[in-house]
């Protein structure tokens, strides 16, 4: 949801000039701030620990909930349905679509173009899709060296190599690549997922980057206005610098695209060198003080009121958002 901002006032030197208070290199203060509320979530899951290497799983490591699908009553490819309702990602559905495991009232399906109003009827597996179940959120500090997919075909370690086994079946809004850590969404209900990725909703995303370079908050205060990489237009960032430290500068960063890679595209362009790079939000959820490799759910009421806000600013973005619709998160 976009919200009307007032450009930032400009200075010459780092925000901690201007009365911030300074951060030590601590692991856990380098994570976000404690600044939301404990009481917003609902469960706590302990982080946990990394698989040993082994082969690719062949199957989604947590069991399909699937909810029903948006717009019923209106033909859509059944592998854009499946996928708004959770069972898997569109390419993982192609994937089952090839290999006969779906079927439409007993009749296997081949073509994942296959249109259809609703998933009534629709089996994976042999199992029927699942009555509508209500959407759950979850909050997850992902670590370093795991890739933002469910499976990967070299065998790299994934977020479902440390998601603890008694989730339900999740998918990732957004992405994060493998190098960057911080908050991650993770989402039951795909047609949410596709709201909170869109950048016509105008979700923010707060990231800190610890960067190798030069550069001054005249420079950063100028992203505010816009720019163009490599033929690429990246809207209004607002970006302040924190502190230096030697050489590196910490660099705070709030964007509402979520084009590919923004985060490090933009600062390389800038002539710096990304060595490190944190979400620390991504709308009203904060990473706060969740260990690295936690999950926490976010309360029901919490989500809800999220929701209804989300839907008033997709009326007001209008119907252009499918045009510009992305693939993955600023950094992914």
């Amino acid at each position: 949801m976009r919200q009307e901002r007032a450009r930032p006032a400009r200075a010459d030197g780092p925000r901690q000039e201007r009365g911030r208070p300074d951060r030590s290199d601590s692991p856990r203060q380098e994570r976000g701030r404690p600044d939301r509320p404990r009481d917003d979530v609902v469960k706590s899951y302990p982080p946990r620990r990394p698989r040993g290497k082994g082969p690719t799983p062949t199957t989604n490591p947590h069991p399909a909930h699937a909810a029903a699908s948006e717009g019923k009553g209106e033909p859509q490819r059944i592998a854009k349905l499946l996928a708004r309702a959770g069972v898997a990602s569109r390419r993982e559905i192609e994937r089952m679509i090839e290999e006969g495991r779906v079927a439409k009232d007993g009749v296997v399906i081949d073509t994942p173009a296959t249109l259809l109003t609703s998933l009534h009827g629709v089996t994976v597996d042999e199992v029927a899709i699942a009555a509508p179940e209500p959407t759950r959120l979850f909050l997850f500090h992902k670590p370093t060296g795991y890739l933002t997919t469910e499976r990967d075909p070299v065998g790299r370690p994934t977020i479902y190599d440390r998601l603890p086994a008694d989730l339900p079946r999740v998918m990732p809004i957004g992405r994060l690549d493998m190098n960057t850590e911080g908050l991650l969404l993770l989402t039951t209900d795909g047609g949410f997922k596709r709201e909170m990725e869109l950048p016509a909703t105008g979700v923010p995303r707060t990231y800190r980057a610890r960067a190798f370079g030069e550069v001054s908050q005249q420079q950063l205060e100028d992203l505010f206005d816009g720019l163009e990489i490599d033929g690429i237009r990246y809207g209004p960032i607002e970006a302040n610098l924190e502190r230096r430290t030697g050489r590196n500068q910490w660099i705070e960063m709030t964007l509402t695209e979520g084009k590919n890679r923004e985060v490090r595209r933009v600062l390389e362009h800038m002539d710096l060198k990304v060595n490190r790079l944190i979400r620390t939000s991504y709308g009203p959820f904060h990473l706060g003080e969740l260990p690295v490799g936690a999950v926490e759910e976010v309360r029901e009421h919490e989500l809800a009121h999220f929701r209804k806000m989300l839907r008033d600013a997709g009326k007001t973005a209008g119907k252009t958002a499918d045009r510009n619709e992305v693939d993955g998160d600023g950094d992914a």
